[in-house]
């Protein structure tokens, strides 16, 4: 019945999407279909956004995405992914735009705002950092497993249940995060335009434990130095080795010479080089986020959690990503999440409080009964981008609520109360069984808990008050039309 249900929700989408030739390419990250079309004008927005299991619509540069929320989007990919090879004729490669559309056409089409849109968003910047995410991005589902499962470990330990399993829950939990490095190498190669194994082998040199054989910098190499910010950088050096290669080889030698180069000069100087500097980084990055936190308490938490939905909104949450990873690996959680994720809950209590304001506008608080619940469990995108974003004030007022949520979390922290999360992706309600921390389970729940009632109330009280003005109460306390979700720049995992 559930398989019957995704194939239904994807034979629903493919039509409003343009059917299979329109689609060049299909992914998914924790929450959004993510498609790339022939032509844009043939998808039917209204439609897409009036289907049950659509939460939301959020469109950048490249891709189209359609969130349809954690666990969800990983069963229909598979289904849209077979129905639009099933729609293709045998044999008809998927179709390229080419010289039969017309300047008229474009004309039509609003090809110059679709330029001026991709332009805003297509920044150097923004670009980077959405690569860099799209090497973390496929990871986060073990980072999920791993960490519930080290979360479950704990509570084995600490009180004394089942010792026979806790070693091997130890070692199940363990193993990925003892390798990750060899995975972000593999992934960031695959990104970045090189053979992705090549890049695997290299970043395995990090977590090799022969590595503490070798001295570099007049101290010993130890295994994990560097981290997943060393296989970032070892696997790049890789891909830059193997394209230089490439254009110099002989074809006749190529397999021999490339791998064999690639792996031996990268080898060398993530030894001799990116070790021990990505192992500087690591540890700085780790010693400051303990201080901002430990010693800024309720005021970096408040700046943090008041910040980030305009960090989304700009794309450059996404380099937020690998110091995430990286906290996890050095500490075992990233304390930074908890924080952050209050953003989520000043958005919840902004959107509950139009849902008050505007009891005559039914379609308004229809789009926001459907997406309370997808908020409250950490995904924010239809909030944000159908309610909030597009009323204007209701956005920053939702910022005042994070803000409020962040500076709680912060402040327990300074008193000693310090916690993260194991994983990163979940949010809101989701993050609960991730949360780790040396003062136990029971306090962390409850510090955390109380972040999120706080960031509900004032991200409420901002709103209910602040929120609107007079005119804008008048225009839209009345029965209309959604409001329609802007289009903003490209976004990944929510984490708020």
């Amino acid at each position: 019945m559930s398989t019957d249900k995704n194939r239904a929700t994807a034979a629903a989408i493919l039509p409003l999407v343009g059917g299979p030739d329109n689609i060049s390419s299909i992914a998914h990250c924790m929450t959004r279909l993510r498609i790339a079309l022939h032509d844009r004008s043939l998808v039917d927005d209204a439609a897409l956004r009036a289907l049950p299991a659509v939460l939301g619509v959020v469109e950048d540069a490249d891709t189209y995405q359609i969130v349809l929320g954690p666990g969800t989007v990983a069963r229909v990919t598979p289904e849209f992914e077979a129905l639009v090879e099933q729609g293709r004729p045998a044999g008809h490669p998927p179709r390229t735009a080419g010289p039969a559309v017309t300047a008229e056409e474009l004309a039509d089409r609003g090809a110059a705002l679709k330029q001026a849109q991709k332009a805003r968003n297509s920044t150097p910047v923004k670009l980077f950092l959405r690569r860099i995410a799209n090497v973390f991005v496929p990871l986060i589902p073990a980072l999920i497993g791993c960490g519930i499962i080290a979360g479950l470990n704990g509570v084995l330990l600490n009180t004394g249940w089942l010792p026979a399993v806790v070693p091997a829950l130890a070692a199940i939990a363990s193993g990925f995060m003892s390798l990750i490095a060899v995975f972000v190498g593999y992934n960031t190669a695959k990104e970045f335009g090189g053979t992705p194994i090549l890049g695997g082998a290299v970043a395995a040199i990090i977590v090799f434990p022969g590595i503490a054989k070798v001295d570099a910098f007049g101290q010993h190499l130890s295994p994990g130095q560097g981290g997943v910010l060393g296989a970032l950088a070892a696997a790049c050096l890789a891909v830059q080795v193997e394209k230089l290669c490439r254009r110099w080889v002989p074809e006749s030698v190529d397999a021999l010479v490339t791998p064999t180069v690639t792996v031996l000069a990268s080898g060398l100087v993530t030894i001799f080089g990116l070790m021990f500097l990505a192992g500087e980084v690591s540890t700085a990055i780790g010693s400051f986020a303990t201080w901002l936190l430990a010693s800024g308490g309720a005021f970096a938490g408040l700046v943090l959690g008041g910040l980030f939905l305009p960090l989304v909104m700009l794309g450059l949450h996404q380099a937020l990503i690998p110091i995430h990873t990286t906290l996890i690996e050095q500490t075992g959680h990233t304390a930074l999440l908890p924080v952050l994720a209050m953003a989520g809950a000043g958005q919840v209590g902004a959107a509950l409080a139009v849902y008050c304001r505007l009891p005559r506008n039914r379609s308004l608080r229809t789009t926001i009964r459907s997406a309370l619940p997808a908020g409250f469990l950490g995904v924010g995108e239809p909030l944000i981008y159908g309610v909030s974003l597009p009323l204007g004030r209701p956005f920053v007022t939702a910022c005042v609520g994070g803000a409020a949520g962040g500076a709680f979390v912060g402040f327990c922290n300074q008193l000693g109360v310090a916690f993260g999360s194991t994983a990163i992706g979940p949010s809101g309600w989701a993050l609960f069984p991730l949360l780790d921390g040396p003062s136990g389970m029971g306090l962390n729940l409850a510090i955390y808990a109380g972040g999120l009632l706080v960031g509900y109330l004032v991200g409420f009280a901002a709103t209910y008050f602040f929120g609107f003005t007079r005119q804008m109460l008048t225009e839209l306390n009345a029965d209309q039309e959604p409001i329609p979700a802007t289009a903003p720049p490209a976004t990944e995992p929510a984490m708020a």
